[in-house]
Order: structure tokens, then sequence, then C-alpha cells
């Protein structure tokens, strides 16, 4: 079987390789900084293919992303888009193609944007893109197609182990440091979680399985399992907290809940003017999160994720013990600039 894989050292490419490579699967790694005898140097959408990279491939895995919410569209379909016409290049109606998009592919109802988004229905550049990719995949690939939805990646369900830390993290380094001064969202909207081990999971499932006659997607969530926002907060601080009794170092606060109609309305304008830039720059960081913690409803699942309270928790005792002084960090209180 001859299989190819982007993004080979991102956060669920790393998985992949690994529980691949595991299986016996000989595989052709592509990614921007090659390390190994198997790895394609290789940036996507900016160039062409090497020769290693052309096939003809049984199957290709395209996990190769940018999930940075803050993304412009130009920026989104060089990050995005494009990489994937340049998958799709490589590909022939015989080629089973696996495509990790994500579970925010569907956009949001209207009454769950907060403020006018430029991207429509999408709440960012990320959003949107994925589901550009979506509609491109769908239309452009003959062959076998499995699409591997997930939502925000935590680590691995059995220690909490991953490969970088992004998205989920970013709120346990502002809530140690102090920038997180409030959370914006509804403590009883939904907040959903895989672990990053179950997606590969998923993925080398497609990859080693029998390729669907036509098209399949896969849903990586906890549905009617699924955290809200005050459980997922609650956990995060009291993992936190037991971390830094064990070291003798004093508690953080939970953050207090600010709805998100009257974050917008009332604090972020005042923000806008009294706060620093850097905190500025994390308040609006912050409010990239709340359409993602704060859900109407769970996701509908055809892999369910159980337990995600234990995961994150085992999750942020991982992201401590390996970022011990920042999960250490004495918060400072915000103050006000005239």
């Amino acid at each position: 079987m001859r299989v190819l894989i982007t993004g080979s050292a991102g956060v669920v490419g790393q998985e992949v390789t690994r529980e691949l490579a595991a299986r016996g699967v000989e595989l052709t790694r592509v990614t921007r900084r090659p390390a190994g005898p198997n790895d394609v140097g290789w940036t996507l959408g900016a160039e062409a293919p090497p020769a290693a990279a052309r096939g003809p491939w049984d199957v290709v895995v395209h996990t190769a992303a940018s999930t940075r919410w803050s993304m412009s569209r130009d920026e989104a379909v060089a990050a995005n888009v494009r990489p994937l016409e340049a998958v799709l290049d490589l590909v022939d109606d015989r080629t089973h193609l696996v495509h990790v998009s994500t579970a925010y592919a569907d956009g949001a109802e209207p009454d769950e944007h907060p403020v006018p988004s430029a991207f429509g229905r999408y709440r960012n550049g990320y959003e949107w893109s994925k589901a550009e990719c979506e509609t491109l995949v769908r239309s452009g690939h003959s062959g076998p197609l499995t699409v591997v939805r997930p939502p925000l990646i935590i680590g691995a369900r059995a220690d909490g182990a991953i490969g970088r830390f992004t998205g989920p993290y970013t709120l346990m380094q502002t809530l140690v440091s102090g920038l997180a001064a409030a959370v914006v969202g509804d403590p009883d909207g939904y907040a959903e979680l895989a672990p990053v081990d179950q997606v590969a999971e998923v993925v080398v499932a497609a990859v080693l399985g029998v390729p669907p006659t036509g098209q399949r997607t896969e849903v990586i969530a906890g549905g009617t399992e699924c955290l809200r926002l005050g459980d997922l907060l609650d956990i995060v601080c009291t993992t936190i907290n037991q971390w830094r009794a064990e070291r003798g170092i004093s508690p953080i606060a939970a953050p207090p809940f600010i709805a998100t109609r009257r974050w917008h309305r009332f604090f972020l304008p005042l923000a806008e003017q009294h706060l620093s830039p850097i905190q500025l720059q994390v308040v609006q960081l912050l409010g990239m999160f709340e359409s993602y913690t704060s859900l109407g409803k769970p996701f509908e699942p055809t892999r369910q994720v159980e337990d995600p309270g234990a995961v994150l928790a085992r999750s942020v005792r991982w992201w401590a013990d390996r970022k011990p002084r920042l999960a250490a960090r004495i918060p400072e209180p915000w103050k006000l600039i005239d």
C-alpha cells in the first residue's frame, strides 16, 4: 500500500504517522521542514510538488492546515485552499483521499453570531476556508473520500499527551497569567473537545479499512456526553490548582462569566478605550473562543468522545508538567490605562 500524508509534523499528523508506522505501514511524509529519511520537504500550494510526492497513491491523508482563527480571506486561501488544490493534483479515481476538516465547517446559525462576521455564517477565516475545502474536495475528487471532522483537539485519552499546544491551551496560559480577566459565553453552553489519539484512530481506521464506495463523513464529538462551558472552566482551574498545591504555589481564581451580548454591547467598547494594546489583543483572542465553547447544541457524532472531562484533566496536567514555568505563574491583576 502506497500512503502519502501531508502535515506529518502537525498535531494530528504526528499522531497518525506514529500509529500507521506502528502498524508497519510505509509512509511518505510531507512537511515543510523535513527531518527524516521518509520526509518530503514541500510547501503545498506555493510550489510544484517534488518527484517523491507524485503518485500514484493508494491513500492520501491530508492533515496539513493552518488553524489560526485570525486569518484574512487571502491568508486562509493561501494556507488551506491552495494546499488542498495541490493535493487533488496528486490523486486519481482509485485513490482513497482522507481529508481532515473541522466539525465547525457547517458554520453557525445567524442567532449564534454575537457580532456580524466578515465570513458570513462562519466565525472566522479558518472555518470559512475549511468549508471551502470541503466543497472543493467533495466536487473535485471522483474517487473514494473520507472527511474527518474533529472539534477542538486536546491530549490523548490515556495520559493527556499531545505534540503541540494550540487552541484550548491558550485558555490555560491566559488563566495562569491573569490575562483572562473574564470568560465570555454561556456557562451552560456546550464545549466540544476530542482527544488527539481518537482523531488519529478514526483516520487510521479509514486508511486501513475498506474505502467507501463514494463519500463518507466521520464526526468526532461528545454529543450527549459533551462538556458545558462552566464544567470545562471548573476542570481546568481545579486541575491547575491541584498541580500548584503539590508545589506549594497559591491557587488561581476562576474568572467570572460575562454573557456574550453584554460583552459586545458594553464591555468590549470600554476595553478598546481603556486597555493596553497587549491586554486588548488578549481580549480579542479570548473572544474568538466564545462561539466554540458556548455552542447552542452539541454535535451529532459518528465517533463519540467518552468522558471528555477526565481527558481534559489529564491534558491540563500534561501541559502543566511540560510548561512548569507557565503553570506556576502568579497572575497579575489588570490595570486600566488613562
